[in-house]
């Protein structure tokens, strides 16, 4: 039997979300937004309505455009069927909207840059800096093109043939990096899938494989436990600042936490009578415990389990080149990027691409040429997918066929 309920779309939310109708017939599912949003504390999850409270006030009003809209796609379900007429998603959403115009949901008329405009703006309360300086990146491109080709973008408008247009637009006339331009589609898509939900698009092209995030694998390099041992041996009394930098750069290479949280680590998170790490990270909210390693336990006793407070990312990774080159890593890297819709090779020598996110590459690569397995390593670096880690290990084919020496199969 058909029949429709409501739910939220986060329900552990803190704030309002968005409510859908999900209608189950005939083996198939139809959700639709309502284009209603609730904070979750107002819900009633067993009777798929607004709780009756003072607290919100409108709530029989509220309820009644939930009960028109489920009244709505019963009535349009049974004249279907009547009618002869085989039901599907399409059908159903073109016929809903058709019963309730001029009742409850009146077609969504926001525009693209409206839309993402006032989306970029509610993000700020519930997304990352970074992000949103992503976002706002984005918008700008989208804006400049749109100007420049005198075209009016509108949700119709992202097609595959856009698709094409932007990305030479970005790689060629923004001269972008591969990656970055790969950056700004995926946060393209994002916005489509996000109007989508919300009832404000019905242009579907953005899903098509062809409409893809480019991605480039980037020359990432890491730091042999030599080299490591190079830079613990360092004797930067004289400079506090470099001293410092060097310090919370060890911390990160032998814990594998990113900078924003190897940065933030406090007494608390120390398990001394364990020798444990214990600490959520920032970006994923997963609790991870990172046993001591001899270095770490150093650098804590230094520091009387109180880190100093950390330099910006961008400063860190200033101060860690100059850390880098007085350890000697003169070494020259081959590089290759494609930007300007151009492949381009150049030798770096090896301290110059040093940064924070080194560590945590470091952390996972010198552990694996340890032989630990890879699940271990993923259970202390909050990796969910081997495909996400394995973009962090950088093992040469020489350091590979060397691991593979000792094993069964070659003996």
């Amino acid at each position: 039997m058909a029949k429709a309920k409501f739910i939220l779309k986060e329900p552990s939310s803190k704030s309002e979300t968005l409510i859908y109708m999900v209608y189950n017939y005939q083996y198939k599912r139809f959700k639709y937004s309502t284009g209603e949003k609730i904070n979750p504390k107002f819900w009633n999850p067993n009777n798929q309505r607004v709780k009756e409270t003072k607290q919100f006030k409108e709530y029989p009003e509220f309820n009644t455009r939930l009960d028109k809209l489920e009244n709505g796609i019963n009535t349009v379900f049974r004249r279907l069927l009547n009618d002869g007429i085989q039901p599907n998603n399409e059908i159903l959403k073109k016929t809903l909207e058709a019963e309730l115009s001029g009742n409850i949901l009146q077609p969504n008329t926001k525009s693209l840059f409206q839309f993402i405009d006032e989306y970029k703006e509610e993000s700020k309360f519930n997304k990352k800096i970074g992000t949103i300086k992503v976002y706002t990146t984005t918008i700008k491109y989208l804006k400049e093109y749109a100007k420049l080709k005198n075209k009016g973008l509108d949700f119709d408008s992202i097609t595959i043939e856009f698709y094409n247009a932007y990305v030479r637009y970005l790689s060629v006339d923004k001269n972008l990096s591969a990656n970055t331009v790969g950056k700004h589609i995926k946060t393209i898509k994002s916005f489509m899938n996000e109007a989508t939900e919300r009832g404000y698009n019905q242009n579907l092209e953005y899903k098509k494989r062809k409409f893809k995030t480019i991605r480039e694998e980037a020359d990432t390099i890491y730091l042999s436990i030599k080299e490591l041992e190079v830079m613990e041996k360092l004797t930067l009394s004289a400079s506090p600042r470099l001293d410092k930098v060097r310090d919370l750069f060890l911390i990160g290479c032998y814990t594998g936490l990113r900078f924003s949280d190897f940065t933030q680590i406090k007494p608390e998170n120390i398990i001394a009578d364990k020798s444990m790490l214990q600490i959520r990270t920032q970006k994923t909210g997963e609790r991870v415990s990172i046993p001591l390693h001899k270095t770490v336990k150093k650098i804590l006793k230094k520091y009387n389990n109180k880190l100093p407070i950390a330099y910006t990312n961008q400063a860190m990774n200033a101060y860690l080149k100059e850390v880098a080159s007085l350890s000697q890593l003169k070494e020259k890297v081959e590089t290759t990027i494609t930007k300007g819709g151009v492949l381009k090779k150049e030798a770096v020598e090896k301290y110059k691409l040093v940064s924070t996110h080194t560590a945590r590459r470091s952390f996972a690569t010198n552990l694996y040429l340890a032989d630990v397995p890879a699940i271990s390593i993923m259970k202390l670096t909050g990796h969910k997918t081997e495909r996400s880690f394995m973009q962090y290990i950088k093992v040469t084919q020489e350091q590979n066929a060397d691991k593979l020496l000792n094993h069964p199969f070659f003996n």
